[in-house]
């Protein structure tokens, strides 16, 4: 059992479908307060840890807590206390804002003498409030978003789940968003977010790398960054792909990212930078610039991919 100041914990949690563990023994705890980004590419196991979580699937083995109350046997009493944002959120796009945000009122039985002032608040909060008569097959997609945020809030839960909120929403909607988040977090809602994004992963208190169903590594985003205790440069070159078949083969190189005409390398020592310029140089591979640089937390989750 997890201890009060615990929104969420699993224990062993598993899940498999066929002889397929998409969620393969989890370990994990989550603080009250807390913005966790659960962050992986398609198909790492992050929507089947939410179902789970949500006691919408039911674990091959294992035992999870959200709120105080267990996956197995509680996940009605988990429901009243969470919020959950599908990647495919239920909006009903022949209704209007208004309309969607009373069903999903009735949904969670709000007491009808606290909708009108949970209402009023959603729409400012959410900035829907010049929208509230306009159906929701008309709005954009970021607006689509935010009312479904306003959908899955309107009973006040103390934990929210979102499924890729972000994902296909223009930069502008995706920065508001993470405003309207960041405001919940100052009201201590927990919040679990799943993203393939990683620089979204940066905004978070906590993050969690998760590759074929499994943890691979929990910290908060600057800890991830400083936990592959090699140095790393940042090298510009018009010539990207060719620099980093030369650089691969530099001694005391141990990775190679490429990025455009960026190329991140992992050395195991800073003297190796210059040992590397001058063996393009000599290729006839023109370096603009050069510098060292704290590593990405996409640096660190492709390292540990690759198993280095």
């Amino acid at each position: 059992m997890p201890d009060n100041s615990t929104a969420i914990k699993t224990s062993g949690l598993t899940k498999k479908f066929g002889n397929h563990p998409a969620v393969d023994n989890l370990d994990l705890e989550i603080q009250k307060g807390e913005l966790f980004g659960l962050v992986g590419p398609d198909g790492a196991g992050k929507t089947t840890i939410m179902r789970l979580l949500s006691a919408i699937l039911d674990p091959t083995s294992g035992e999870a807590w959200v709120a105080g109350h267990s996956i197995s046997n509680e996940g009605e009493k988990i429901k009243e206390k969470l919020g959950y944002m599908s990647q495919r959120f239920g909006l009903y796009e022949d209704l209007t804002v208004m309309e969607n945000i009373f069903f999903y009122a009735d949904l969670y039985e709000v007491p009808q003498k606290e909708r009108p002032a949970r209402i009023e608040r959603l729409l400012g909060f959410s900035n829907l409030t010049p929208f509230k008569d306009r159906l929701a097959g008309k709005l954009s997609g970021g607006m689509k978003q935010k009312l479904g945020l306003a959908c899955a809030l309107i009973h006040t839960p103390e934990v929210l789940f979102l499924d890729e909120p972000t994902n296909g929403v223009d930069p502008v909607s995706r920065r508001d968003f993470w405003r309207i988040l960041y405001d919940l977090l100052k009201e201590g809602v927990t919040i679990l977010i799943s993203t393939a994004y990683l620089d979204e992963a940066e905004r978070c208190t906590q993050v969690g790398l998760i590759h074929k169903g499994r943890l691979m590594m929990k910290d908060s985003p600057m800890g991830i960054k400083k936990s592959l205790g090699l140095p790393m440069i940042e090298l510009w070159s018009d010539d990207a792909r060719n620099a980093a078949v030369t650089i691969r083969e530099v001694e005391g190189v141990k990775g190679v990212s490429i990025y455009g005409d960026r190329l991140h390398i992992t050395i195991e020592k800073k003297e190796t930078a210059g040992i590397i310029v001058e063996k393009l140089r000599k290729e006839g591979i023109a370096v603009k610039e050069q510098r060292e640089i704290l590593p990405s937390i996409e640096d660190i989750f492709i390292s540990m991919v690759q198993g280095k």
